[in-house]
């Protein structure tokens, strides 16, 4: 009897050993996502039975709970900042409808902690477990219309239906202020946003974004391009799994080929390339096995490990080296558009795409009919290059009253120092000359679209506590980019600015008339301004009302705050 006792002690015991680190993926059909809860739970676990695990509390997002953190690190020492460590960020259910890397990445820290796999030495992995907590818990079997699996998954918009995944400029949530504070924190090498795509089908189940090698910096941008991405492509391969870049097409197939996508800053990538971290976008395909997807997502991940983990020195070089490039009164490329000229022959592994009779509509449809797969040669487009550039400012001084912009600078850790007395200073001046503005709301905006400014060099009054911010400063590409009014997602694009767009003074027709006499009559430069418009242009000349409007633009009685962009360039 006693033996049996002890045998069934032991097969409890035994098989508790077994499956206490198992995942709810794990113990599910392979078709199942953790719930919100099970995740907590599961790293909370963790953190209590392995020193090499740490999981943080953070700050609050939209749906009022907390955000999490959870770091691996082999010596149990959690110092983000040690130059002897590669460190990678992961990001994971930015959609909540694209659970993947949520279960991944649970069996991935599992794996280290457990010494299940190769245990890297100089990196320490850093995961987000679940970013969109409100859109997490609001679990449906229906909102991703054409996914396949899980069984229960998320919501794309966040607790307020804001797309996480265009906010990291403008900041409108709390999830991306506490992202925005936690990559600081991390200053990470390697930034990692695991999401599930849709679009054209194809054989494979992974496919990923890189950082645009041109917007990041040459020298960043040609390390990426020629020994890290071929090197975690190498290793998924031999690991059994094709990959290819993200199949960035929408209307027609990919057999006549696709452009690599353009992650502005709006975007998480976009963003960290902004302080030169290396990022990817990991995209499952939505189409395939969830099982499937989960398991090249943790493959994806680890790859980018083991490279990091090899590389710590030749990471770190490189990044330093890249952020010389941007230095003040040097030349900032923008404006991106895709090089034509320059396109790479790339193996596809695809689907024939048909068009045939719609059985639901009067029209045709695009069908892809799995029963024929390919392997053809296909066109990739991958350079950019840009159209305009500007010099980068000594600095950019900016009115304290724009409280709610300087607040974003501080928030990305960008340095300052404040006017200790009032002082006149000589400055570049933009006055908007012109812009479009979306008509359909976007992400909680009317975003503006096509900028330009008109430079002009004056000496201005700026006060006691405005805010100076030095562009030679790490933050440098960040300052640039939200302050520079032209930039696709700058602050005046993102509609940070839209007061100075509105008149508030205006005049009575009627009694302007007079005082328009006077103008003309008592500065003969307007009126000589005047007069050649009214013979060069018709319209204006056939038109009384714009004719008014332009002598009191051209008066001292027009106010200076219309259309005046409130930042100015210092250059010394």
């Amino acid at each position: 009897m006693r033996f049996i006792i002890l045998s069934i002690l032991f097969f409890f015991s035994f098989g508790y050993g077994q499956n206490k680190y198992q995942t709810f993926f794990e113990k599910g059909n392979g078709n199942q996502s953790a719930p919100y809860s099970e995740v907590i739970s599961f790293y909370q676990l963790l953190d209590k039975d392995f020193k090499t695990i740490k999981m943080e509390t953070m700050g609050m997002e939209d749906s009022g709970n907390p955000l999490h953190i959870i770091a691996y690190s082999a010596d149990g020492k959690f110092d983000y900042k040690n130059q002897s460590k590669s460190v990678i960020m992961v990001v994971n259910s930015i959609h909540s409808g694209e659970p993947d890397g949520v279960d991944a990445s649970m069996m991935l820290f599992r794996d280290l902690a457990t010494t299940k796999i190769k245990i890297p030495q100089n990196v320490i992995i850093v995961a987000i477990p679940v970013y969109n907590i409100g859109g997490y818990l609001n679990r449906n079997s229906t909102w991703r219309t054409n996914q396949n699996g899980p069984e229960e998954y998320g919501f794309r918009g966040n607790a307020r239906n804001y797309d996480l995944n265009r906010d990291m400029i403008k900041s409108d949530t709390k999830n991306t202020k506490e992202l925005v504070s936690i990559f600081h924190k991390l200053n990470p090498d390697i930034f990692i946003d695991n999401h599930v795509s849709n679009g054209a089908d194809y054989q494979y189940t992974l496919t990923y974004i890189q950082t645009e090698p041109a917007k990041i910096g040459k020298d960043l941008g040609d390390f990426m391009n020629k020994e890290i991405t071929p090197a975690i492509v190498s290793d998924l391969k031999s690991k059994g799994i094709e990959s290819i870049p993200y199949v960035n097409v929408w209307y027609g197939t990919p057999d006549k080929g696709f452009v690599q996508f353009n992650d502005s800053p709006r975007y998480t990538t976009g963003y960290a390339s902004l302080f030169n971290s290396i990022g990817y976008v990991v995209e499952t395909h939505m189409w395939k096995d969830y099982d499937k997807r989960v398991k090249v997502t943790y493959e994806f991940m680890l790859s980018s490990i083991n490279y990091a983990d090899k590389n710590v020195k030749a990471l770190k070089d490189i990044r330093k080296k890249n952020a010389l490039v941007y230095q003040p009164k040097k030349n900032y490329a923008f404006a991106w558009e895709i090089d034509s000229s320059k396109v790479e022959k790339r193996n596809f592994l695809g689907y024939e795409g048909i068009i045939k009779k719609s059985e639901v509509t009067t029209g045709d449809r695009l069908y892809y009919d799995r029963k024929q797969p390919y392997d053809k040669t296909i066109d990739f487009y991958t350079h950019y290059k840009s159209s305009k550039s500007i010099v980068i400012p000594d600095a950019y001084i900016i009115p304290g009253s724009w409280w709610n912009v300087i607040g974003l600078l501080k928030d990305n850790h960008c340095k300052f120092y404040q006017l200790e007395k009032d002082t006149v200073i000589e400055v570049e001046s933009y006055r908007i000359a012109d812009y479009k503005t979306a008509t359909q709301a976007y992400e909680g905006h009317y975003p503006h679209r096509n900028t330009s400014v008109a430079k002009t060099t004056e000496k201005i009054k700026f006060s006691k506590g405005d805010y100076v911010f030095p562009c030679n400063q790490e933050a440098i590409k960040y300052l640039v980019e939200v302050l520079e009014p032209e930039m696709i997602d700058s602050f005046f694009n993102w509609n940070f600015f839209d007061t100075i767009l509105q008149q508030k003074e205006g005049y009575s027709d009627y009694l302007f008339e007079d005082l328009a006499v006077k103008i003309l009559q008592e500065n003969p430069e307007i009126k000589k301004q005047f007069d050649e418009k009214m013979k060069t242009d018709t319209a204006f000349a056939k038109n009384p009302q714009n004719q008014l409007d332009w002598i009191h633009k051209h008066s001292v009685y027009y106010e200076k705050a219309h259309l005046q962009y409130p930042v100015y360039r210092i250059l010394n």
